[in-house]
């Protein structure tokens, strides 16, 4: 049976499209053990060294030891703090993932990641996104440093050969979970990422808004230098950096958001330092000054050549209020570096407070816009100007009228629509209309209405739409047909048979005979197979099943753990049961 996310209604249109399903079905044996594993561990090291709201948030967000959580469950729980849960497939591009926090909406990755990968994974998985970002989110000062971040880094923009690194190691994080990639694809994957980031140069607000949430809602410490707790996703949700991020190993450095966008991070090692913040109202009171570097603050022509090497879909707002969605394709500027003139290719579309322009959506400008900006000639800024005003400029409905910029540009048409809002002027429709720049013909009268945005300065830019809805509407994923469940492997068998006698009360003699059966099936074809061999002997602890038996799977994991892959993975297991000291036998 399938699991729905947070209900479609209550997510934004535009982000409906990211939307996945979870079919819970679908997980097997082995993934509700590597489920298992990972929390008993978890509840383990950090009950003692993670934040108290974890704790406490573990139990509020109703995920359970046994077995992977519903996100129906999940949403539920979070609905009663204002959040939700949103259920999406993979990695989604950075926009769209604070997007969702900004909402209120946590999206959770439902695969979960594979044995050979259990302490840690880079591909965003049920075990990170929900047993990492979910239980904290119940403390309210992080939830609105979450939520804030989110609505400043939706704002961010990424260049083009950034978008081209986000494709990459999305590509990777896919073949690196996918158990029938072979060591040729992964090698092709990781070539393929590292050609990516050689071709990216400089860093962009994207790049910067990243590396503050690694070293915070990822990777964070808060408290002090000397003792500081755990707070970071990614450290709570990875059984190996959990226990490694406090040991001396790792450098600890105060926070600042100047040091966390100067520090790179490499997402397939174990980070060398960390930061720690005092609280989470610094944090909220860093990213809300930092913003005040970003386009979406600053505006001006800075902001739109951040538009521009963006490469993708973004607004610019003019200071008449008129938002202005498309591509930017090019960029006329004055002596001084200043843009005079914008051009978008691509459909284009028009809005005044985030609600797009009746008769002027990306149908009306499909092949793209183009607008002068800037004062007009004797410093008059057009957005100011009252109806007497623009009949002593000429500028009347029916009309031909010419407006000339101190620019040099030109604007020559019979005028045929006037629109204000809120006492600005914001937009002047022209008809047999020719833009020209010296001898520079920049629009044509055979090319139909030009439609000219007012403003005489760019006073924001971010990319995405003013208004997502009108501009992106609803793109219909296909649903995952419904397949008949496919029959389990051996393995997973007996994986699901010790499952079973679990959530029995006692371990009858039937039930001894079983598990010995699958001790003798391990034995003779899997003799590696170290998980189950581990959930067997905490099934013998958890019943004081002293016997030979119970030696022998013990002795078993033991050689195991002399290979170094497997060494630390059975050493946490075994600590957790008290078959590691004579004395704490039952």
């Amino acid at each position: 049976m399938k699991q729905l996310s947070k209900s479609r209604k209550q997510i934004p249109a535009h982000l409906r499209q990211f939307v996945s399903e979870q079919h819970y079905e679908e997980y097997t044996p082995i993934d509700h053990a590597v489920w298992r594993y990972v929390m008993r561990q978890n509840h383990h090291a950090l009950k003692d060294t993670a934040h108290p709201a974890y704790v406490e948030g573990l139990r509020a967000s109703g995920i359970d030891t046994e077995a992977i959580p519903n996100v129906s469950d999940m949403n539920e729980h979070l609905s009663k703090i204002g959040w939700g849960a949103a259920i999406v497939d993979g990695l989604i591009p950075g926009v769209a993932f604070y997007d969702f926090q900004a909402h209120g909406i946590l999206p959770i990755a439902v695969a979960i990641r594979k044995v050979e990968n259990i302490e840690y994974t880079p591909a965003p998985d049920i075990i990170h996104e929900s047993v990492g970002h979910a239980p904290i989110l119940f403390d309210s000062k992080y939830a609105s440093y979450v939520k804030r971040f989110g609505e400043i880094g939706a704002k961010a923009f990424a260049t083009k050969e950034k978008h081209e690194v986000f494709e990459a190691v999305r590509n990777l994080s896919i073949v690196m979970e996918d158990r029938h990639s072979t060591p040729q694809q992964i090698e092709d994957a990781k070539r393929l990422l590292n050609e990516r980031k050689k071709a990216v140069k400089g860093m962009s607000e994207a790049d910067q808004i990243s590396r503050i949430f690694w070293w915070t809602v990822e990777y964070g410490l808060i408290g002090t230098l000397e003792n500081p707790q755990i707070y970071g996703a990614g450290l709570l949700s990875s059984v190996g950096e959990s226990k490694h991020c406090l040991s001396d190993n790792v450098v600890k450095l105060p926070f600042s958001i100047e040091s966390c966008i100067q520090t790179s991070y490499d997402v397939t090692t174990m980070q060398p330092q960390l930061f720690v913040c005092e609280s989470f109202d610094q944090l909220t009171e860093a990213i809300e000054e930092f913003s005040n570097s970003m386009a979406f603050r600053k505006g001006g022509t800075e902001s739109l050549d951040k538009a521009l090497q963006s490469g993708s879909t973004s607004t610019f707002v003019l200071n008449s209020g008129l938002q202005i969605t498309g591509t930017i394709e090019k960029m006329l500027k004055d002596s001084d570096g200043e843009a005079i003139y914008v051009k978008t290719t691509a459909p284009t579309a028009l809005a005044i407070n985030d609600k797009e322009l009746p008769g002027h959506s990306k149908t009306t400008h499909y092949s793209g816009f183009g607008t002068p900006i800037g004062l007009l000639e004797g410093g008059i800024s057009l957005e100011e100007c009252t109806e007497e005003d623009l009949q002593t400029l000429g500028i009347e409905n029916g009309r031909k009228s010419t407006l000339a910029f101190k620019s040099g540009i030109q604007v020559a048409g019979i005028v045929s629509t006037i629109i204000r809002n809120n006492n600005k002027l914001n937009l002047i429709s022209f008809e047999s209309c020719k833009v020209t720049l010296g001898d520079q013909v920049l629009f044509e009268e055979k090319w139909g209405t030009f439609d000219m945005a007012v403003g005489s300065a760019v006073t924001s830019a971010f990319p995405g739409a003013a208004d997502a809805e009108a501009f992106f509407g609803v793109e219909e994923i296909p649903k995952k047909v419904a397949t008949e469940p496919r029959q389990l492997t051996e393995l997973e068998n007996l994986y699901q048979t010790i499952r079973e006698i679990r959530v029995k009360e006692s371990l009858d003699e039937n039930s001894m005979m079983t598990v010995q059966n699958v001790l003798q099936v391990l034995r003779s074809t899997y003799p590696k197979e170290w998980l189950l061999r581990l959930e067997i002997l905490e099934l013998f602890c958890e019943h004081c099943v002293q016997t030979m038996e119970t030696e022998q799977v013990h002795q078993e994991l033991l050689r195991l753990s002399t290979t170094k892959e497997l060494q630390r993975l059975i050493k946490n297991g075994l600590s957790l049961l008290p078959i590691q000291k004579e004395s704490q036998r039952c």
